[in-house]
């Protein structure tokens, strides 16, 4: 509904119109009086008012001065000025200066009633641009913090992007951080300040935090805000190497205002610089240890981790736990459905560890492997992970898991079992057949660009051979034919209805050679693309 002013210095003219006009029917709120221009001027500051109607002729200010004060200090108003026949280069003027139109005294009411109708017709069309352009606007953006937290869950897993490709998301997600770059990552714990909220409150509070965080730290440098995959916060910060007075500063800035504002004590862990992305799912796993490290309660608000602080691994660590990250590594186990192999893997790690005086930090690091690879497998899968979950995957919540030996021994496998069961029984047709649908239509965008396997199976997030088997699996064709088919299919066509030359086309389809174009090209359909066009 709209609302109008009605502005004439004669009383009884907007009198008459506020008793006889059928506002409802004209999709009209309220009406509003007035007699002169300042008096309109007051109305307009005091209400909302949508339409003007104003008599041009008044004593000290006339219409044109109230409408060019509309232009000036409230453009989205909408105005008609009603005018008698000998005014009418007055009414030429106010059209010019955005006037919707015109109306001759003495007033007509169908007239008046058909005018303000268009009117009202026109602001209710730009209202609901502007909602549906709000509506796509709140939906782009909860689409790209979807994208921006898959992409961080992503690295802070370890999953290897190539330069092209990371450049490309980054942009494309409105990410500022710049690859090869040193950075600090700042795990934030929240402690037990959102324990017993409700999940909508607990993210309220959440999101407030970060917005704190990005004003205050991401001013004059690069930073990048999400929620990890083990249900944390962090925030990448390209501040240089050296923290330097101004930047302590601020982190104490940012933990004093959780708590005044948000009644949040919280806990930084603040890591050493690291080369962004290549050291950033290392730099993960230091952060969680040190936020897990039994002392960590005890130590101030703002932790400066070092390499050296005690947590990392001892050498002899290093050796045991080596097999969780030497390919193929769990996660590739699991995408692959390769379910004995990712149990051996862990058991085998877990069995190695009983030679060695365990420390809780031991421990956590299997956890914490195991962890990664059942987020990563429910995040791309669509499961949720209560589903698979057999305890918590909040780090701060892990004390019971990591408590023992055999305690994390029974935790892995019965999280494997749960995770091959829930795979196993899942309905995979809709999800398959979407990713063959996703992949065909990336190589059909792409074919003169770097199209291979590996490249689609980095844009999909599933392991090349996975992807491979996937796409075997569903069409018959392997997917390396495929996209040699669909190459030489485009070339067919270009061969027959260009006049292209052979190394143009070579080009087009992304082949740097055109020998070994030609090559494929005579073992697709018999014949090189000379012998085709000369036919």
């Amino acid at each position: 509904m709209v609302n109008i002013l009605l502005v004439d210095d004669e009383s009884y003219v907007t009198e008459s119109l506020a008793l006889t006009i059928p506002w409802q029917e004209l999709r009209i709120d309220r009406v509003y009086r007035a007699d002169s221009v300042d008096g309109a001027l007051e109305m307009l500051r005091q209400h909302e008012i949508e339409l003007v109607v104003t008599d041009i002729r008044m004593p000290d200010r006339d219409g044109l001065e109230l409408l060019g004060e509309l232009a000036k200090h409230w453009p989205g108003v909408r105005s008609l000025v009603l005018t008698g026949h000998s005014d009418f280069e007055y009414a030429q003027k106010a059209i010019r200066l955005n006037a919707s139109d015109y109306i001759l005294k003495p007033v007509d009411d169908d007239q008046f009633m058909e005018s303000v109708s268009k009117v009202v017709e026109t602001i209710e069309q730009e209202w609901g641009q502007l909602d549906k352009y709000n509506r796509l606007a709140y939906r782009r953006q909860s689409e790209l913090e979807l994208l921006r937290d898959g992409l961080l869950s992503d690295m802070l897993l370890g999953r290897d992007l190539g330069g092209r490709e990371l450049h490309e998301r980054l942009e494309s997600y409105e990410i500022a951080l710049e690859p090869e770059r040193q950075t600090r990552m700042l795990y934030m714990s929240t402690g037990s300040s959102l324990r017993g909220m409700e999940e909508s409150e607990a993210r309220l509070l959440e999101y407030a935090l970060g917005n704190i965080a990005v004003e205050l730290l991401g001013e004059h440098d690069p930073v990048w805000f999400g929620r990890t995959p083990h249900s944390g916060l962090i925030l990448l910060w390209q501040n240089g190497e050296q923290p330097d007075v101004h930047n302590r500063e601020r982190l104490q800035v940012l933990t004093t205002s959780a708590e005044t504002y948000l009644k949040i004590q919280l806990t930084l862990y603040v890591s050493e610089p690291f080369l962004f992305p290549t050291e950033m799912a290392t730099a993960y796993r230091h952060v969680l240890r040190s936020a897990q490290h039994p002392v960590a309660e005890s130590r101030s608000r703002i932790q400066w981790l070092q390499q050296d602080d005690g947590i990392q691994e001892r050498p002899a660590m290093i050796k045991y736990m080596e097999p969780l990250y030497k390919p193929p590594t769990l996660i590739h186990l699991l995408e692959s459905g390769q379910w004995n192999g990712a149990r051996d893997k862990v058991l085998s790690v877990l069995d190695s560890l009983e030679s060695l005086p365990l420390t809780h930090e031991h421990l956590y690091e299997v956890y914490l492997a195991v962890s990664n690879a059942l987020v990563y497998m429910s995040h791309h899968h669509g499961h949720m992970l209560g589903d698979s979950d057999a305890g918590s995957l909040d780090p701060f919540a892990a004390q019971h898991i990591t408590g023992s030996l055999d305690r994390l021994r029974n935790w892995c496998m019965n999280v494997l079992g749960r995770l091959e069961v829930q795979q196993n029984n899942s309905t995979a047709e809709p999800s398959r057949s979407r990713i063959v649908k996703q992949v065909q239509e990336i190589v059909s965008d792409s074919l003169g660009q770097d199209v291979s396997v590996k490249s689609i199976a980095d844009r999909v997030y599933l392991h090349p051979v996975y992807l491979s088997k996937i796409y075997k699996t569903e069409t018959g064709e392997g997917l390396g034919d495929y996209i040699i088919r669909i190459r030489m299919e485009k070339a067919l066509y270009m061969l027959k209805h260009t006049n292209r030359k052979i190394y143009e086309i070579t080009a087009e389809l992304g082949y740097q050679n055109p020998q070994y174009f030609s090559k494929l090209f005579k073992k697709h359909y018999g014949m090189t693309p000379n012998e085709f066009r000369d036919r």
